[in-house]
């Protein structure tokens, strides 16, 4: 009987005969990743297969990528393992990482089953404990979202996808303008400042994500789940109700401040109806974490100290990370955009470094 075919990605994987592939277990919009072993250790391993090279858009998230997961050593974020070698530059038109083999995501895990508080608990804390380290080298991670955080049987939990990840300090280039002139985030895990663009994005943007991921693992289903940009602010304020005063002179763009005027006047719901079986602790670290004006949203470090995740905070052993050189981010703050051979160049230099 003949020997099965290898799935159809493995035809398209050249790494070397250290690895074989075992199956294909995931697909984005310029990336595969399969599971693999490492035929020497016998060790499990993903293998991320990227092909940036058509978009500069893409050359620019993989070179994030590969720079953050590269600087970040820590439990809850995903690491790179290795990177397969390119003969030459010329040769270069795929990038393979191998990274830590997770065995599914937040994602599939609150469509397939429903979580208790403890489990609730722990993928929170260690939720908040990798956005911390991020945090601490004052970088954003602008994605997070259930798909974005991979699991294992263990309960472990790593953060994934720095494509869109940026520096929290503005550049001189910068001056406050195209911070989000990429922003494609998935909609429904996004701040409001966001899209009221409030005169700055702060580390309270991924606080909000982590909120809206909480009350997706407390419910099963998305919190916030718009169809478009008003949709979503919709759905946000029939929950938080129209703001304050306050928070509404918060916002910097008038225009932003004229829709939210012509908008009918809301009553905030409190959670504690929305989640009713839920654990109080929960609701009140959710209420603190889905807080419109993003100055009065809890920060990471106060999140894990909140009594919510009372059984697993220890301050000695939630790690900040080493901060970034002033250049790391150099690459997105260039006055003139980078064209594709330039990006490429930067990717040959980091994949062999």
């Amino acid at each position: 009987m003949a020997a099965a075919a290898p799935p159809a990605a493995s035809r398209q994987f050249n790494v070397g005969k250290d690895y074989q592939i075992v199956d294909c277990i995931g697909e984005g919009a310029y990336g595969v990743v399969v599971s693999a072993i490492h035929l020497p250790t016998q060790q499990k391993v993903a293998i991320k297969k990227i092909t940036p090279f058509d978009h500069s858009m893409f050359c620019l998230r993989s070179l994030r990528e590969i720079k953050l997961l590269r600087h970040f050593q820590h439990e809850n974020i995903i690491s790179i393992l290795d990177i397969i070698r390119p003969a030459s530059i010329d040769a270069f038109n795929e990038i393979y990482l191998i990274q830590e083999l997770m065995e599914t995501d937040m994602h599939r895990v609150i469509r397939t089953q429903e979580l208790s508080d403890d489990h609730c608990q722990y993928f929170l804390y260690q939720t908040l404990r990798g956005l911390k380290a991020l945090h601490s080298a004052a970088v954003l991670h602008r994605d997070l979202k259930p798909s974005n955080l991979l699991l294992n049987a263990n309960c472990d939990l790593k953060i994934c996808d720095f494509g869109l990840a940026r520096s929290s300090i503005p550049s001189q280039n910068q001056e406050g303008q195209g911070f989000l002139t990429e922003y494609v985030a998935t909609r429904w895990y996004r701040a409001p400042e966001i899209m009221l663009t409030f005169k700055e994005y702060t580390k309270a943007i991924d606080v909000w994500s982590v909120g809206t991921v909480l009350a997706e693992m407390l419910s099963g289903r998305p919190l916030f789940p718009g169809r478009d940009y008003h949709h979503q602010l919709t759905l946000i304020l029939d929950v938080l109700g129209t703001p304050s005063l306050d928070d509404f002179y918060a916002i910097q763009s008038h225009r932003s401040r004229d829709y939210l005027r012509a908008l009918p006047f809301n009553k905030r719901r409190p959670f504690s109806t929305i989640f009713p079986n839920a654990n109080p602790l929960a609701i009140d670290l959710l209420d603190k974490c889905l807080t419109f004006n993003p100055k009065k949203r809890i920060t990471v470090e106060e999140a894990l100290a909140h009594p919510y995740l009372e059984p697993y905070h220890d301050a000695d052993d939630e790690p900040n990370a080493d901060p970034l050189s002033i250049e790391f981010f150099a690459f997105d703050h260039s006055p003139t955009p980078l064209s594709r051979e330039e990006l490429k160049e930067l990717i040959y230099e980091e994949v062999c470094h």
